[in-house]
């Protein structure tokens, strides 16, 4: 609940010609001060020090209009309102169970000093460990409809240091692999963009909230200031909204370390409360696939003689999950659709009509008498005018089986996605091109998940638009892609390289949960092309790359072959009451400790990049007074993931308390996992 009711600090009204001074708010903890403010030419402008350090020097807000003249000049502030609030609420599934929000605000309006008279308010919420800010503009009855032509937002670094980024507006949406570069060689960037400052302070820059809006890209303009920049639109003005309407809120991650940038819930908390209620219908839990084969291309998605979501198939996975605890199956390739060409076209694709070798109901129904449920798949090629016009009619097909998870996917490239050049609930006329991060697509990415709830389905999109922690307010949206995820390691040897999971983790992971698809035990791919990855470090993802659905993704009878690794695999949760960064650094490595939300078990373990090292663990987040036996999966004394000694793993056993220390190798393209059990 609200510990402090909102407060009028001003003396004056709207209506009044003069300005109040500038506004500025500090975190609970007194450290991090912002200010909102105007500069000499009524520019408005907002600013961020930490322990008196400059972080954020003076940038700019507004936007350019593509209606009317740039709400940029000539403002001052007419009004500020103070409040603060010290809540915690509780995730139904997530990486910890309870989640604090301790926060003091400040809204600002600021007022044109011109005949035009418009104004907006930048409400500021302060947390001790960041800042996020969102505009909130008022109907104008003068100008029914808003047409942002840009933002203006900027984001000026103060400090010297290095970022880790990927290019946005590019063909291959996010899948990319991370530059780590100084701020200043930085293009044009998604977010979250990672820093670390040369004073040693570790920042994050994204948004949270992202709705009925153009997903946001940064672009270096000078030395290290940046420049909020919309993804593009069909209709030219990147966004279009009627009457009065708030943006999403642009974020600030701030931290010592980066520990603290990852136990950070920032993005979470500035988005709203569950709008859904009862969501227990979802399970978090961990699914195999018939996925990987056509990934590896030993199957197709298409009909004939390789084809790989056949019926008996289906039933052989289906047999494999029941009897080692996996809750689910995800089938890839059942629809109609998948022959000739499909790739960002789609036209084809029906959502309710399965291939002949292929008994939906069959299927659906032996899944049921084993005690397993398939995992939905929707793939539109890009094509959202179809998928839409079939949208209501797919989902009820999915919840009238009990298939309660889908994955959609939008392979299409960064631009291609095919629309209707209508409003988004009237009828197709004719098909435009969007962007998989256009407002147009962020509206039809939460249709979908609304559409999925009335059915009590989750999603889980792959080719998405970025995560902004909607999960909050649509806990059915449980995971997302998203990023360069495990089917590169098919395509070619080290395609993702051995930094790149642990460059993940301070990066697209400070987003939300992503679909990483860990469980490659063979450590092979098509033609048998090596991963940059040891045996433990399959397992260590587990832990490193959250999310409350877990695939193992290998093929069932490799997953056979490894009995050991299998056991872990079979363990270890999906859903936590705690998680920890307790080692790392930015892109070289990153081990978590995990406790399990249904039971006293803890987890440890993570991942490694390219380099050796030894690292010292403090087992200082056990319960105390609790001896605890930790089973071990580690990487071999030979490990390493440039020869086939990239399957060596030892395992361990012994007992530890909290406070206790131990050392493990970490070989290169390592990892490690431990389950750790209350000894009775």
């Amino acid at each position: 609940m609200r510990l402090a009711t909102a407060a009028l600090v001003t003396a004056l009204t709207l209506g009044t010609s003069h300005a109040v001074l500038a506004g500025t708010v500090l975190s609970p903890d007194g450290r991090i001060e912002a200010t909102l403010d105007v500069d000499g030419e009524g520019k408005p402008i907002w600013s961020v020090t930490r322990d008196g350090e400059v972080l954020i020097a003076p940038s700019a807000l507004g936007f350019n209009l593509e209606n009317e003249d740039p709400l940029r000049r000539n403002f001052a502030i007419v009004a500020e309102e103070t409040d603060s609030a010290d809540t915690t609420w509780e995730q139904p599934w997530g990486e910890r169970q309870f989640v604090t929000d301790r926060h003091n605000e400040l809204a600002a309006t600021f007022r044109q000093q011109d005949d035009a008279a418009r104004q907006f308010t930048v409400r500021m919420r302060v947390f001790d460990d960041g800042v996020g800010f969102r505009y909130e503009l008022p109907a104008q009855p003068a100008h029914p409809e808003t047409r942002i032509a840009e933002e203006l937002t900027e984001f000026t670094i103060a400090p010297e240091g290095e970022a880790w980024w990927i290019q946005a507006g590019d063909w291959n949406r996010y899948e990319y692999l991370y530059k780590n570069t100084p701020i200043e060689a930085v293009s044009v960037a998604h977010t979250p963009i990672t820093f670390r400052l040369g004073v040693g302070t570790h920042l994050s820059i994204h948004e949270a909230a992202l709705v009925d809006y153009s997903g946001m890209w940064l672009q270096r303009m000078d030395e290290r200031r940046f420049r909020a920049t919309l993804a593009p639109s069909s209709r030219g003005a990147k966004v279009v909204r009627s009457g009065a309407f708030t943006t999403p809120w642009r974020t600030v991650r701030i931290a010592d370390d980066a520990a603290g940038l990852v136990e950070n819930d920032l993005e979470l908390n500035l988005n709203e409360p569950n709008k859904l209620g009862d969501v227990s219908w979802f399970e978090p839990g961990k699914y195999i696939g018939i996925w990987w084969g056509m990934i590896s291309n030993r199957w197709t998605w298409a009909q004939g003689p390789r084809h790989g979501a056949t019926t008996e198939r289906t039933k052989d996975y289906i047999d494999f999950a029941a009897e080692n605890g996996f809750r689910g199956v995800l089938v890839e390739g059942w629809d109609q659709g998948w022959d000739g060409t499909w790739f960002g076209n789609g036209r084809d694709f029906s959502f309710t009509e399965a291939y002949p070798d292929f008994d939906i109901e069959e299927v659906t129904d032996y899944a049921r008498s084993k005690g397993v449920h398939l995992i939905g798949h929707h793939e539109t090629g890009g094509n959202i005018a179809n998928y839409e016009a079939q949208l209501a009619d797919a989902m009820a097909l999915y919840g009238r089986l009990g298939v309660d998870v889908v994955k959609t996917g939008y392979v299409a490239d960064a631009g291609s996605i095919i629309s209707c050049n209508a409003d988004i609930a009237a009828p197709c006329e004719g098909q435009v091109m969007e962007w998989h991060d256009g407002q147009r697509q962020v509206q039809h990415h939460l249709r979908v998940v609304e559409e999925a709830a009335r059915n009590r389905i989750a999603v889980n999109p792959h080719e998405p638009v970025k995560d902004t922690g909607l999960r909050r307010t649509y806990p059915n949206w449980v995971a997302r892609e998203g990023a360069r995820g495990q089917e590169y390691n098919a395509w070619g040897p080290f395609n993702n390289g051995p930094d790149h999971e642990p460059t993940l983790v301070y990066t697209r992971m400070l987003s939300g949960p992503m679909d990483y698809t860990p469980g490659i035990l063979s450590l092979k791919g098509d033609n048998d092309v090596p991963l940059a990855s040891t045996l433990a470090k399959q397992l260590g993802l587990y832990l490193a790359i959250y999310s409350p659905i877990q695939m193992a993704a290998d093929f069932i009878e490799s997953l056979a072959d490894h009995p050991r690794e299998l056991e872990f695999i079979r363990a270890v949760p999906t859903d936590w009451a705690e998680s920890h960064l307790i080692a790392g650094e930015v892109g070289d490595y990153a081990i978590f400790a995990r406790k399990d939300r249904n039971s006293q078990d803890w987890y440890a373990g993570g991942v490694n990049d390219a380099t050796e090292r030894q690292v010292t663990l403090d087992f200082a987040f056990l319960d105390p007074g609790k001896t605890y036996r930790a089973s071990v999966w580690k990487d071999g004394e030979d490990a390493t993931y440039l020869t086939e000694a990239r399957h060596s793993i030892a395992y361990d056993d012994f007992e530890v308390r909290a406070g206790d220390e131990h050392s493990f190798r970490l070989a290169p393209g390592g990892g490690l996992a431990i389950r750790l059990q209350p000894v009775e």
